[in-house]
């Protein structure tokens, strides 16, 4: 059977023979005649049959058959990854070449704008992943209000990533009339119930047995500890025969190792996983492609719908654990025909693995006999950095210990000074140089001691002359903070100062003023008596009594003392009235 036996337009068909394609293969020649019919159709194909050309040659002959007025999306195809979204988006260009058929695609990790300006400019085929398209949905950008055709691509790869919920919110923004396509490469039983609700009395198309492996591809197992894995690559992986390799790690961070490993062993490799760019992704496919790496590690994402043309080898330095991911992963070798070779690492804790492999395979998986891979080379040992020179502590006799109060420090001052400068002497006499803050104490230490020699010089003149020599203020000085709480501030002395030249000038006044109105007549009205001073703030009035001058003559009772003033009624002279 040839394509131009499928009933497919002149355009389809010439398109089809510039990509190299003669015979369809067995889901293409199965699956192309109820599409184009208009059938719902469930499609379960190992993957590498060609399932992307069986539901993409007929969707673009249908969708070229009529021209809408409208721009919206007329066919959607949804994806678990970017990768494989790309490489469909990729087939619609290169079928529908010759075709009227706009289209465009649509996934997370770069920015929307361009994708939004392309849905602007419309689409009749819109390739997406659930995530973004949600996205885009929510924002008004895409409407599926007219959607002619849905396509349900890898089913059981978005229900291992959990987008089944994604795809679900999808669904209910599409018509209910439409044509409904669903392919998966195997078959669990909860892609058959998303099947059955999705599909309206569809056309089943299952070509090979439910996740049976390519007959061709020629698969072999090294059991190999973990340590040893990265060697045994390396080794086979010199090997001329290994044009190009795929090589399969069951996470992020050891795709990362075993990438740098290779490189560093001389052999060219990229790693391609969930937490890189979408720039660094494609590029990373695009230098395998081209030849210009040997090697390209991958997680699972990259083990679904890439297509990488003669592919020679896969290897599984990790084996999975669901075994349906390693139908997935060997497929990504023979594909359209072609033979391949899998070879795959069992550590001792993996075996548990292997055994649901084989028994999903109804076969054992041949093993070889693991090559000499030398001596493990011994862990390189961090170097340690150079120990830091020790600084040279004082002795404890020397050591000097700062005081909490200043008297213990005045007491002890000459002991400490002494230690002091014999531990700077040593120091000079080293060759170190001192410190600002020892010159500091080293020059007030020789203030001290001199002022020191001429207090004695003084009090020895003194004791020759037979004074009495000078006390040390030293210990009876008060500390600056008693001096401060004791000594009054500025503003205090100033106000004491002037309240008591007042009341010195006041009691001169009243007795001028009576010593010249003695002999005048009082009036007839009450003289209004003076305002008493105001008290000296913090000035006790006993002290004023104490601070007056003795009599100038002694008297024996107090009668004698007041008739030689003028008797009761006259005032004392000198004092103020009160």
């Amino acid at each position: 059977m040839n394509f131009s036996e499928l009933k497919l337009t002149r355009p389809l068909l010439k398109a089809v023979e510039e990509q190299g394609y003669k015979t369809p293969s067995p889901i293409q020649a199965k699956a192309i005649p109820p599409v184009l019919a208009g059938y719902d159709l469930l499609g379960c194909a190992q993957t590498g049959t060609g399932k992307t050309a069986a539901f993409a040659l007929p969707i673009l002959q249908r969708l070229a058959a009529s021209h809408p007025s409208h721009k919206g999306v007329r066919a959607l195809i949804l994806t678990p990854t970017r990768e494989l979204a790309l490489q469909i988006d990729e087939c619609f260009a290169n079928y529908g070449r010759y075709l009227n058929v706009s289209h465009c695609v649509v996934f997370g990790g770069v920015g929307q704008q361009p994708q939004v300006d392309a849905l602007r400019r419309g689409a009749d085929v819109l390739t997406a992943c659930p995530g973004r398209l949600n996205d885009l949905i929510g924002q008004g950008h895409v409407d599926l209000s007219r959607l002619e055709i849905f396509v349900l691509d890898e089913a059981d790869r978005m229900l291992d990533m959990g987008f089944v919920n994604d795809v679900k919110k999808v669904i209910r923004h599409l018509p209910a009339q439409r044509q409904n396509l669903l392919f998966s490469a195997t078959m669990p039983k909860e892609i058959e119930q998303l099947a059955n609700s999705i599909l309206k009395k569809p056309v089943t198309v299952k070509v090979d047995p439910v996740s049976s492996t390519v007959e061709r591809i020629e698969q072999s197992l090294y059991f190999v500890n973990r340590p040893d894995k990265k060697r045994l690559l390396a080794k086979l992986l010199a090997d001329p025969a290994v044009t190009s390799a795929l090589v399969f790690s069951r996470t992020k961070h050891g795709a990362n190792a075993i990438a740098t490993f290779l490189n560093k062993q001389g052999i060219g490799a990229a790693a391609i996983h969930g937490n890189k760019s979408q720039s660094a992704r494609v590029a990373a496919l695009d230098s395998f492609k081209a030849g210009k790496i040997r090697a390209l590690v991958a997680t699972d994402i990259a083990a679904r719908g890439i297509d990488i043309n003669e592919l020679s080898h896969v290897f599984n330095f990790d084996l999975p654990e669901v075994p349906e991911t390693y139908v997935h992963r060997i497929g990504r070798t023979g594909r359209a025909g072609a033979e391949g070779v899998a070879i795959s690492f069992c550590s001792p804790e993996e075996k548990e693995y292997l055994a649901g492999i084989e028994k999903l395979n109804r076969k054992k998986i041949p093993v070889l006999e693991l090559p000499d891979l030398g001596e493990r080379p011994e862990p390189a040992v961090p170097a340690q950095p150079a120990p830091r020179p020790e600084r040279q502590k004082a002795k404890p006799e020397q050591r000097v210990e700062k005081p909490k109060k200043e008297q213990k420090q005045a007491e002890k001052a000459p002991e400490n000074q002494q230690e002091v400068s014999i531990v700077e002497e040593k120091n000079t006499q080293a060759g170190q140089p001192l410190s600002a803050s020892a010159k500091r104490r080293r020059r007030r230490r020789r203030a001290a001691g001199k002022a020191a020699e001429a207090a004695a010089q003084e009090n020895a003149k003194r004791e020759e002359r037979g004074e009495r020599p000078e006390r040390n203020e030293r210990n009876e000085r008060p500390t600056e903070k008693q001096a401060a709480k004791q000594a009054p501030s500025n503003r205090e002395k100033a106000q004491s100062g002037r309240g008591q030249q007042k009341n010195a000038a006041r009691p001169e006044q009243k007795q001028s003023q009576r010593n010249s109105g003695r002999g005048q007549q009082k009036p007839a009205r009450a003289e209004k008596q003076p305002r008493q001073a105001a008290p000296v703030k913090d000035e006790d009035p006993g002290l004023l009594l104490i601070s007056r001058k003795p009599p100038a003559q002694k008297f024996a009772s107090f009668e004698e003392y007041m008739k030689s003033h003028g008797g009761f009624s006259e005032p004392i002279e000198g004092e103020a009235e009160e």
